[in-house]
């Protein structure tokens, strides 16, 4: 298989350069969707997926063919990215076994953190190809869906024969997992819960679409309720939270100057919880899973690393990247199942990684603050306001789910996305004064920036 996916790499990194940028970054999500995340072509000593080879592809076309990266201003939210990257290295330098490991598998996280990241953010630069880029997942996702749905109905994977090719696990094989009357659909991802936060991730942020376009209106709501599908499919806990919140969040569009009453009456039931219950109020985020049994263990895994010593003697650097801490054993007797991806950063990299990362989260919530204050028109704060439903169902799922292959390219996608939105709406204001005014100044765009 190692030659079929080099086939298919080469084929699509040769596609690339015949496209826009956008209709590149269109491509790069294909192959990070339809291709197996497990399938890989070692190179030297990293593993090339096939999106690994297109990202390369799309930078060279950005470096040869245009002259986005000289127009390209670095922002707070990008110079985080890369603070974020260097403290991992520094942390896990300090607690590696062995430092070439490490450096290895940092240097392949590049590929799916780093470079999609600074990929969205030259390319998405107005309205036009960031709705260009939402229409193109929609499409991407519905196959998707179906085929995941076939799966959840039937335990069949079509392409289930392949993880006997897996580069990392030796002799696996497909197995379909039950639950609830249904089957666990994963289809090209290694496992479903990833399979159902590409949608749960994607699918708030493609709602953006509604409230600017006319055309095909009906097919966008159709492709929006198979992202639904999707996240059922999955049968699984941690994208179901991501979506219901992410919807209530969309809901709440119309009653957004509410936020304020509404934000004081949710830290208050919190409090409550806290003060009245014997239980912490992030168990009521246990209502959401499949299991009362994984919903426990969600919970306690929090006690047991902030509050019961878990991090002492590691909480500067943490554990390491291929460490097992061993909580698992102190709560059910198994291995560390490590189910929040906030405790997965404290534990890999400490304080020295997770600060950096709130950092990182933090200042992407500015861009979009930012952004909707700069918006003029309700359906450039609608656009807005999805991207952010989408941050948010996942800043809440992160308490009951850790990101891994290709949902945690999704998330920096994403943070790209938060950090062009102020200059897509910029460049879309200036537009507009531009028709109203029929007024034509020498010079460029306002950058945003």
């Amino acid at each position: 298989m190692q030659n079929v996916t080099l086939f298919f790499g080469v084929v699509v990194s040769a596609a690339v350069f015949f496209l826009t940028p956008v209709y590149g970054l269109i491509l790069y999500i294909v192959a990070l969707a339809w291709y197996p995340s497990y399938l890989s072509v070692p190179v030297g000593t990293i593993d090339f997926t096939v999106r690994r080879v297109v990202i390369l592809a799309i930078f060279a076309n950005l470096f040869l063919r245009t002259n986005l990266p000289k127009q390209f201003k670095f922002i707070w939210l990008d110079k985080l990215v890369v603070i974020y990257f260097l403290c991992q290295i520094l942390a896990g330098s300090i607690t590696a076994q062995s430092l070439p490991a490490f450096l290895v598998n940092r240097a392949g996280a590049v590929f799916d953190m780093v470079l999609p990241y600074f990929a969205v953010r030259m390319i998405i630069r107005n309205k036009q190809q960031y709705l260009t880029l939402l229409k193109g997942i929609l499409i991407i996702a519905a196959p998707l869906a179906i085929i995941g749905f076939y799966q959840c109905l039937t335990g069949n994977n079509p392409v289930g024969f392949l993880m006997k090719y897996n580069a990392w696990l030796v002799s696996s094989k497909y197995t379909p997992l039950a639950r609830v009357g249904f089957y666990r659909a994963n289809v090209t991802f290694s496992v479903s819960i990833m399979f159902g936060l590409f949608f749960a991730m994607f699918g708030p942020v493609c709602a953006g679409i509604l409230h600017n376009t006319k055309k095909y209106k009906t097919l966008c709501w159709i492709g929006l309720g198979l992202m639904g599908v999707g996240i059922f499919s999955s049968m699984s806990s941690g994208p179901v939270l991501a979506g219901i919140l992410s919807v209530f969040f969309v809901a709440f569009y119309r009653w957004r100057k509410y936020w304020k009453p509404i934000l004081i009456i949710i830290i208050i039931m919190c409090g409550s919880v806290e003060i009245i219950s014997n239980r912490h109020f992030y168990d009521i985020l246990g209502g959401f899973t499949f299991n009362p049994r994984t919903a426990w263990y969600r919970s306690k895994l929090i006690d047991v690393v902030l509050f019961e010593g878990g991090m002492s003697g590691h909480w500067l650097t943490g554990w390491g990247l291929f460490t097992d801490a061993g909580w698992g054993l102190r709560i059910d007797g198994r291995r560390s199942d490590m189910v929040n991806h906030y405790l997965l950063v404290l534990t890999r990299f400490g304080l020295t990684g997770l600060v950096p990362f709130l950092a990182m989260c933090t200042m992407a919530v500015k861009r979009l603050i930012d952004a909707y204050r700069a918006s003029v028109f309700d359906s450039d704060k609608w656009l807005v306001w999805c991207l952010s439903a989408a941050l948010f169902g996942l800043a809440v799922a992160f308490m009951s789910v850790s990101l891994f292959g290709q949902p945690t390219t999704i998330f920096y996608m994403m943070l790209g996305l938060c950090g062009a939105m102020p200059m897509v709406i910029n460049r879309q204001n200036y537009l507009r004064l531009l028709k109203l005014t029929d007024f034509r100044p020498q010079g460029v765009f306002p950058s945003g920036e």
